[in-house]
C-alpha cells in the first residue's frame, strides 16, 4: 500500500493514470460495456477491471489523482440513453457531482450517442471497467495538467 492513494487504485490503474499525458482520454465503463473488445483498440490496449466498485467510487478515487482538462470546454462525456439523448440518469448525475467536487468547479459534461461512444472509446488511452450495474454508466474523462 502507498500513502494517500485510494485502496481501489490497483498497480495497473496507477500505471495507466501516470502514463497518460494531458489531453489523453480515459474510458470509465460499466459492467455491460464491451470493455475487452474496445480496450484492444485503445492506445495501450489495456483493460483495467475494478471488481466490486461502482462508477462513482471509481471516479472519486481516480479524480483524487487525475486532473480533468481545464483547457477544453467539455472534459467529460457520457454515453447517451438510446432514443433519449437528453435524459440524465442517476449515474450521470453522480459522476457529474464527483467531477465537480474533484475540480472545485462545475465541469461541462457532454453526451455521445451509444455507437459513436464505442468508437470514441477505442481512441482512448485505456479502459477502466467497474461492476457498475446502472445502465449507461460509461464516460470519457480527458486528463488535464497538474499545475502544482
Amino acid at each position: 500500500m502507498l500513502k494517500t492513494i485510494p485502496s481501489i487504485i490497483s498497480a495497473d490503474l496507477l500505471w495507466v493514470l501516470r502514463a497518460m499525458g494531458h489531453g489523453d482520454v480515459l474510458t470509465l465503463a460499466d459492467r455491460n460495456f464491451p470493455a475487452a473488445t474496445v480496450a484492444k483498440e485503445t492506445t495501450t490496449g489495456r483493460l483495467v477491471q475494478l471488481n466490486g466498485v461502482d462508477d462513482t467510487e471509481a471516479a472519486k478515487a481516480i479524480l483524487q489523482l487525475y486532473p480533468l482538462d481545464s483547457f477544453i470546454d467539455t472534459p467529460v462525456y457520457r454515453m447517451e440513453v438510446v432514443d433519449k439523448p437528453d435524459e440524465l440518469l442517476e449515474v450521470h448525475q453522480d459522476i457529474q457531482a464527483a467531477c465537480d467536487a474533484a475540480e472545485g468547479r462545475e465541469i461541462q459534461m457532454g453526451s455521445i450517442e451509444r455507437f459513436a461512444f464505442y468508437e470514441a472509446a477505442k481512441k482512448s488511452f485505456a479502459v477502466v471497467q467497474t461492476t457498475e450495474d446502472r445502465p449507461y454508466g460509461c464516460f470519457l474523462l480527458t486528463k488535464g495538467v497538474v499545475f502544482d
